[in-house]
């Protein structure tokens, strides 16, 4: 496999990393302008474009709009059918996530200045959720426990999931989930038309304050296009890993880490900083051994080789200033003493610290949220939380004897602004 390997002390190095991380999803003007169609359809015609499309883009024939809604009877035997082994699995991933994001719950919050005047800030979660699950081949319960169990935690009242079913096959475990996190409504649509059936709503299916969950490009360019009529969660580009070792960790470890990330898609990245260079041509060795045991070789090779490297570093000084340049999704600090290095980490979605915390963890089970800033934009963006599905809104509570006293500076303000109105406002109630 042939795997980039760069170094820091190659001249043109700084061009090389950007080369690398240079990602941009390509404006494909056929699916936007089909996107657009599909959004202004759903918009308009409700049910009736929604069964059109399912009909045409997941080979499902259904009666009328209220079929494509499943009972929460079919919800809760699939969770009930599940081996043994996959329920508890799945039970104890949903305890540990649950438990993880209420320590992220906010509460409301005020205090009261000497001349009696409240400030303060109430948090109130929103009333409905939209939930895009994929379904077919990209199946993940485990991304519906990470984007249910946070609104359920925040306080949601309804939570709507959508998840479609290609010629009506429906994945037991994705559906087990959504019995499990509370899942209120499921729908059996999917692409564009779901995300436009939740930004507007129809007959059918409610109109929801925010959409979340992971899809695939027509997904994304729908999300991107509703903002506004809804909120979305974030748009996700192609899964990321950066490691950074000491050398230390068995060389097998770290190639089966970086594969983690580079089976999910083509497109993904996968990164390995060390400033050891018979380790990285170790990991190298490794890759090229255990490549052969992978299902989807195929898809990792493809994205080692066009966006994974192996970059030799000065020292593990360096290798936290290129990381904090990386932005990335997942970082792995496999090194020795891994918290006496994360003050020198800014910027990471997930930071995994130590030879034995595998990013996989944290997809399933660790207990936060997988579901994380992509592409650079952990530069200014967060994991996904219980505070995404709450919202504050600010008080304000003026007393007679503060009415005096802000009265002077606003109106002193305001008239400085050629705002009449806003000065007479805080003037009237001056009282002088």
């Amino acid at each position: 496999m042939n795997i980039k390997r760069l170094s820091t002390q190659q001249a043109d190095f700084d061009e090389q990393l950007s080369r690398l991380l240079a990602f941009e999803a390509t404006a494909d003007e056929k699916l936007e302008a089909t996107v657009a169609s599909i959004l202004a359809d759903v918009k308009q015609r409700g049910d009736a474009a929604l069964l059109e499309y399912t009909r045409r883009f997941d080979r499902l024939d259904v009666s009328g709009a209220a079929a494509l809604e499943l009972p929460q009877t079919e919800l809760h035997a699939a969770f009930e059918g599940l081996p043994a082994a996959q329920r508890t699995a799945l039970e104890q991933a949903a305890q540990r996530v649950t438990a993880y994001h209420q320590k992220q719950l906010q509460s409301s919050w005020n205090y009261t200045e000497a001349d009696g005047t409240l400030l303060g800030q109430q948090v109130t979660p929103l009333d409905r959720v939209g939930l895009y699950v994929p379904g077919g081949k990209a199946a993940y319960p485990s991304s519906v426990l990470m984007n249910a169990l946070p609104a359920k935690v925040a306080g949601v009242s309804e939570l709507i999931m959508v998840v479609p079913t290609p010629d009506g096959v429906k994945n037991q475990l994705v559906l087990a989930a959504a019995y499990l996190s509370g899942v209120d409504r499921v729908f059996t649509v999917g692409g564009a038309q779901a995300v436009a059936a939740l930004a507007y709503g129809t007959a059918t299916i409610p109109k929801v304050d925010k959409i979340v969950g992971p899809g695939n490009a027509y997904v994304a360019s729908a999300k991107r296009r509703v903002f506004g009529a809804c909120g979305i969660d974030m748009i996700a580009g192609p899964s990321e890993i950066l490691v950074i070792c000491d050398g230390q960790t068995n060389p097998d470890w770290i190639a089966m880490d970086l594969f983690s990330q580079a089976e999910h898609d083509e497109l993904a990245q996968a990164i390995l900083l060390s400033p050891d260079a018979k380790f990285i041509a170790a990991v190298a060795q490794s890759a090229d051994r255990l490549l052969e045991q992978m299902p989807r070789r195929d898809i990792i090779q493809t994205a080692l080789e066009n966006r994974g490297a192996l970059i030799h570093v000065a020292d593990l000084d360096e290798a936290c200033v290129i990381s904090n340049r990386i932005a990335a999704e997942h970082l792995e600090l496999s090194v020795e003493n891994p918290q006496a290095w994360l003050p020198k980490i800014k910027h990471a979605g997930a930071i995994f610290m130590g030879r034995y915390t595998s990013e996989s963890l944290g997809d399933y089970c660790a207990g936060p949220n997988h579901v994380l800033p992509t592409s650079g934009t952990a530069r200014f963006s967060s994991p996904l939380g219980v505070y995404d599905f709450q919202k504050r809104s600010s008080l304000i509570q003026v007393s007679a004897q503060g009415a005096r006293k802000l009265g002077a500076i606003a109106s002193t303000l305001a008239f400085g602004e050629g705002l009449q109105a806003h000065a007479q406002s805080a003037l009237f109630r001056k009282g002088d």
